[in-house]
C-alpha cells in the first residue's frame, strides 16, 4: 500500500518538497495551504510533471485538512518566511499561532502520523507541534541539522573544489545563530578537513555556515531559502518511511541526553520506522559543550515566551 505524505504549506519549501518526494516516488502526496487556488494549481501541475519526471506519485492540493487523514506523514513549512534583517526569532508570535492550528488540525486529522517540522523558529516551533499534538517525542521532529550540515558541507566542497558528495559535516544546537558547527565531526571522503584547510578558514566556514540562511534571505531580498530546506526534508522523510536507519542532525526532544531536558535542538539522530529511534551523544570538548548548552540556553527563554 502507497504511502501517504502531507506537506502543510503550498509555498516555495512546500511546492518545492513536494516536487523531490514525487521524484522519489515516496507516496502520495497531499499540498495543504489556506490560500484557495494555490495549491489545487500546484498539485495539477506537479502531476503533469509526473509523465516527463518519471514518477508516479499522484499530488492533490486542498485547503481541506480533512483531507490529510490517514497521512503516514505529516510536513508542515506553513509560515512566514524570513525577510532582510529579520531573525528567525522574529518570527516567534506570527508562527507560533501558524503552527499551533496546524497542530490540532493533524491531531484531529492524522493522529498515527508522523510529524515533521519546517517552520521558523524551527526549534521552538518543533517543541510547539510536540505539545499541541500531544503525540511521543519520536513522531515529533525538527528540520535544522541536515539542512545546516548541507551548508557546511556545500561550503566546505567549495573551499576545496570537491564533489559535493564526498564531504560529510555535523553540526548541533538550534537553527539560528547559536548553531554549533563541528568540525572535528566533519570530513572528506574520510579525511578531517583540519587535514585539508587551515585553521583561520574551517572558522570562516563555520560562520557562514551560521549565517547560511540570512545570507539567502539577503540575497533574494523578498523571502528565504526553499531549495535546500526541502531537500534536507525529503531526505527525513525518506529515512522514515524507508526505515533506513539512518544517522543525521535533527531537532529531537532531550530528556538528559547532553545534559539538557525538556527542549527541542539539534543532535544527531537515528531515523527510521519508529521515528527517532536514537539519539546519539557525542563525546563534546569543553567548548562545544558550553556552546551547545549556550544555544540550549536561549532557546529555553524563547519558550518562556509562549508559555512553557
Amino acid at each position: 500500500m502507497k504511502k501517504k505524505i502531507s506537506v502543510i504549506g503550498a509555498g516555495n519549501v512546500g511546492a518545492s518538497l513536494a516536487l523531490y518526494l514525487a521524484e522519489a516516488n515516496l507516496g502520495d502526496i497531499v499540498l495543504v495551504d489556506i490560500v484557495e487556488g494555490v495549491p489545487q494549481g500546484k498539485a495539477l501541475d506537479l502531476s503533469q510533471a509526473g509523465p516527463v519526471r518519471g514518477y508516479n506519485s499522484r499530488v492533490t492540493g486542498t485547503n481541506n485538512y480533512a483531507e490529510i487523514a490517514d497521512s503516514d506523514m505529516v510536513v508542515i513549512t506553513a509560515g512566514l518566511p524570513r525577510k532582510p534583517g529579520m531573525s528567525r526569532e522574529d518570527l516567534l508570535s506570527a508562527n507560533a499561532d501558524i503552527v499551533g492550528k496546524v497542530a490540532d488540525e493533524i491531531k484531529k486529522y492524522a493522529p498515527k502520523a508522523f510529524v515533521l517540522v519546517v517552520s521558523n523558529p524551527l526549534d521552538i516551533m518543533t517543541y510547539h507541534a510536540f505539545k499541541k499534538t500531544g503525540f511521543s517525542a519520536n513522531r515529533v521532529f525538527g528540520q535544522a541539522g541536515v539542512l545546516d550540515s548541507v551548508r557546511f558541507r556545500t561550503f566546505v566542497a567549495m573551499e576545496l573544489g570537491v564533489a559535493f558528495t564526498d564531504t560529510q559535516a555535523m553540526v548541533l544546537g538550534g537553527h539560528g545563530d547559536t548553531m554549533v558547527p563541528l568540525p572535528r565531526y566533519t570530513t572528506v571522503s574520510g579525511i578531517p578537513i583540519s587535514e585539508l584547510i587551515s585553521k583561520e578558514k574551517i572558522q570562516a566556514i563555520c560562520d557562514r555556515t551560521r549565517e547560511g540562511g540570512a545570507e539567502i534571505v539577503k540575497l533574494l531580498k523578498t523571502g528565504s531559502a526553499y531549495y535546500a530546506p526541502a531537500a534536507a526534508s525529503a531526505e527525513m522523510v525518506k529515512a522514515v518511511l524507508g526505515d533506513e536507519k539512518k544517522l543525521l542532525p535533527a531537532s529531537a526532544h532531550l530528556t538528559g541526553q547532553y545534559g539538557l531536558s525538556d527542549l527541542y535542538i539539534g543532535v544527531p539522530v537515528v531515523l527510521g520506522a519508529n521515528g527517532v529511534e536514537k539519539i546519539v551523544e557525542l563525546k563534546l570538548e569543553k567548548e562545544e559543550k558550553e556552546a551547545l548548552t549556550k544555544s540550549a540556553g536561549t532557546y529555553k527563554e524563547m519558550l518562556k515566551f509562549l508559555g512553557y
